[in-house]
């Protein structure tokens, strides 16, 4: 039996899987995937690379999320599974490429600058 261990991430969040074939269960931190994302949507995006190849339900997935929120460890969880279906099948990195679930989205959080109350926003002025 083949297991595939891959990292995904997202803003400060970083996704190790274990993805082997199985019955669909999917653990995150020990935990069930409905109790540790238990909002639908968080639920959804971390699915959301099965459903779309159509293997939702052939693999048992163990997450290790850390850092950052919740939404930054569910799209880093679907980066880590999509990465780990291509190795298992390369036919699915066209859709998957598609859908951008390849890609890693750079975007972070801009550094706070002294002399200013956040990244860009500066201290009210006052002329007299």
């Amino acid at each position: 039996m083949e297991m595939i261990n891959k990292i995904g991430r997202r803003k400060t969040s970083v996704a190790r899987i274990y993805m082997a074939p199985g019955k669909g269960n999917i653990t995150v931190n020990n935990q069930e995937l409905n109790v540790y994302f238990p909002f639908d949507l968080h639920q959804i995006v971390v699915k959301q690379p099965l459903a779309l190849v159509g293997e939702d339900g052939n693999y048992d997935i163990s997450i290790n999320v850390d850092g950052g929120g919740i939404k930054g460890q569910a799209e880093a969880a679907r980066m880590a599974i999509s990465r780990a279906l291509c190795d298992f099948n390369e036919e699915h990195r066209g859709p998957l490429k598609k859908e951008g679930f390849l890609t890693r989205d750079p975007r972070m959080v801009e550094r706070k600058k002294p002399g200013r109350r956040k990244a860009r926003r500066r201290f009210q002025f006052s002329k007299r």
